[in-house]
């Protein structure tokens, strides 16, 4: 970009973590950073010992940019890790708790679901399966996608995990790139009390592909299917017989643990491929010092496992640590919206772990929902996915964890693999709306254009400088690609996250969004995080987002989709009120041109905001494929009310 982004939005709030909290937290002394950065090779090779290593590695790194090795010639395998390294002490011990939608429940200890992943990593080998092939994964959130993840790793068959409310093109276009020859999927499941047909959703996908052996079936909603002859097996029917027992192949610490596809700005989604030994080090380590996992926690990440936070902190980093997790299939809102407080009610949980959007959606639902249930087992809260305004900060902070737990507002990519800037939440204080400061190891920098970091305050790229253990390794089948996104821009050694950011007096870094989330108005950059952030600062809105609107003098002008909260009838009042609110926040240049009062906003089953979709929308433009979106029908209203309906 010409220019830097620019960032005048501040926030002044600091909040220290409980003492209480601190005095027994995982990490507690600060120095934890002085020493990190002194040695960074030894610092992460001293943290290599908390994984079992069937063969030591003899080298730390290899760093070759913008190619790393972590851990060179040690031999390892992350199902092992995950499980029978616990089995002497944790076997009796709870491992997963499931709930279904509609309220059905399952357990697993370490010792079952070692039972299980086993006898799944049987049935894989049956298939044909062997070491090296990459099995693609269709799976809502149920145990079974779980195992079959840990059943893959245990056999050394890389996993490509396809989130399950994906449309069949985009499966077809993983299992495409993948040149995958297994798939795993399910009958259906239900989201929201509607049946999903999962299965009649893979066989559309794979009437695309050629090359497809087998297609395993796990039966989950009882719902009848279409079974190909030749092709489609059942599960519970290759389960029989099959031994408990499964020996941990042996993986080179380099050796592909899994594939995770994420969409790019433009062309087909990218295949980030993540190694074995450095992965799980990182994934081990992160998992216990921000989340600060204790033997007796129950732990809840919100995500699904189709996503990177489903692989770091659902299934590998929380059993890496050998915690307890709470998995559940539905959404927030069935069959009521305070379905999330009542299953941390039930199951006592002590950490959870969600994303911005669904914290301004219990916003807009109100205070009154969790405060009717029991939330006093929280110690932890944790945010992820996207950059958190202050004031939904302020309200996680105060409504659910009671003024009480510490708030770790996490930075990460599933490019990186593990969280890359965050509070630790026994010695750092917190700053709303603030992502915190890097992780011991990570040397994270704001840069302009040249490469040169920027002045205190000002907006600029946010980048890696140094290697990191579970850093993407290529894109699959496109090295060219993987050069060109992440390396090009200043000399190869360093990594462009794409998102902006500032970094403050303090050293706290404030993440500003995508790059490509930046309106550029009369020459000014503008990141669309902190208009929203204002926007969502005034009482009477509850979510915002903001897109450029193309201009024939200014470049692009502002326009603003704004939530109201429940009790706010919107006016032309409202509009102009909340129009100065911004300038007086930002500045005049920041002052949408129009807002859009909207019911809701064009979103992923996942909850994020589908930005593309909202530009076409605001520039009148074809939107394009919406079959991903939760709420396909806003887009039509949203058409009517920009076109002045």
């Amino acid at each position: 970009m010409d220019e830097m982004i620019e960032s005048s939005l501040k926030e002044q709030l600091v909040l220290n973590p409980p003492e209480g909290f601190s005095r027994s937290a995982n990490i507690s002394d600060p120095e934890i950073y002085r020493r990190s950065e002194e040695d960074p090779e030894k610092f992460w090779g001293e943290l290599s010992k908390n994984i079992d290593w069937f063969e030591e590695w003899d080298q730390i790194l290899d760093w070759k940019p913008p190619h790393s090795k972590w851990f060179l010639n040690g031999k390892l395998n992350a199902s092992y890790n995950c499980l029978d390294r616990h089995l002497q002490n944790k076997k009796d011990k709870l491992a997963i708790i499931w709930e279904g939608e509609d309220g059905a429940e399952k357990t697993y200890t370490y010792g079952e679901l070692y039972d299980a992943t086993c006898r799944f990593s049987n049935v894989l080998k049956k298939m044909g399966v062997e070491k090296g092939d990459i099995v693609t994964i269709y799976l809502p959130m149920i145990p079974e996608a779980v195992i079959a993840m840990l059943a893959c790793a245990r056999i050394g068959a890389p996993h490509s995990v396809v989130f399950a409310g994906f449309s069949h093109e985009a499966l077809a276009q993983r299992v495409t790139d993948a040149k995958s020859e297994y798939v795993i999927t399910c009958d259906g499941y239900h989201h929201k009390g509607k049946l999903q047909t999962q299965k009649e959703k893979t066989d559309k996908g794979l009437e695309k592909v050629s090359g497809v052996k087998e297609v395993l079936v796990v039966q989950h909603a009882n719902n009848e299917i279409d079974m190909k002859p030749g092709r489609d097996v059942w599960l519970h029917y290759l389960l029989h017989g099959v031994s408990n027992e499964c020996p941990a192949e042996p993986m080179d610490s380099e050796d592909t643990l899994f594939l995770m596809y994420t969409s790019g700005t433009t062309g087909k989604p990218k295949g980030v491929v993540h190694s074995t030994g450095g992965y799980l080090v990182s994934a081990y380590t992160t998992a216990n010092w921000v989340f600060d996992l204790k033997d007796d926690d129950i732990y809840w990440c919100t995500a699904d496992v189709g996503w990177i936070t489903g692989h770091s902190y659902i299934t590998y980093g929380p059993l890496l640590n050998g915690a307890t997790i709470l998995i559940y299939e539905g959404s927030p809102d069935y069959p009521g919206k305070a379905r999330f407080w009542s299953l941390i009610e039930k199951y006592k949980v002590t950490i959870f772990y969600t994303a911005p959007t669904a914290i301004r959606m219990f916003m807009k639902w109100g205070d009154a929902l969790p405060q009717k249930h029991d939330l006093s087992s929280l110690r932890l809260l944790g945010s992820v996915g996207e950059p958190i305004n202050p004031r939904a900060w302020l309200w996680y902070y105060e409504q659910i964890g009671g003024k009480r737990c510490p708030v770790v507002d996490t930075w990460w990519q599933t490019e990186t693999g593990m969280i890359m800037i965050t509070s630790l939440p026994g010695i750092t204080p917190m700053k709303p709306g603030s992502a915190s400061k890097a992780f011991p190891g990570i040397k994270a920098v704001v840069l302009d254009e040249a490469g040169n970091e920027v002045p205190v305050g000002k907006g600029g790229y946010l980048a890696i400088k140094n290697p990191w253990p579970s850093m993407i390794r290529t894109v699959h089948g496109n090295e060219e690609r993987f050069h060109k996104t992440y390396w090009s821009k200043w000399g190869g050694d360093i990594y462009m996250s794409g998102d902006g950011a500032r970094v403050d007096e303090d050293g706290y870094i404030w993440v500003l969004g995508r790059l490509d989330d930046v309106i550029k108005v009369a020459g000014h950059r503008l990141g669309t995080m902190e208009i929203e952030s204002s926007l969502v600062s005034h009482p009477a809105v509850t979510e915002a987002a903001v897109e450029g609107k193309a201009d024939e003098i200014k470049g692009e002008v502002i326009v603003a989709y704004v939530i109201l909260e429940a009790y706010v009838e919107p006016s032309d009042k409202l509009r102009d009120e909340l129009k100065a609110h911004v300038a007086d926040e930002i500045g005049h240049i920041a002052r949408p041109a129009d807002i859009i009062f909207a019911e809701d906003l064009p979103k992923t089953r996942s909850g994020k905001i589908m930005r593309r979709i909202l530009k076409a929308i605001t520039n009148g433009e074809d939107v394009g494929d919406v079959t991903t979106l939760q709420n396909p029908d806003i887009v039509e209203e949203l058409k009517r009310k920009v076109g002045g309906e």
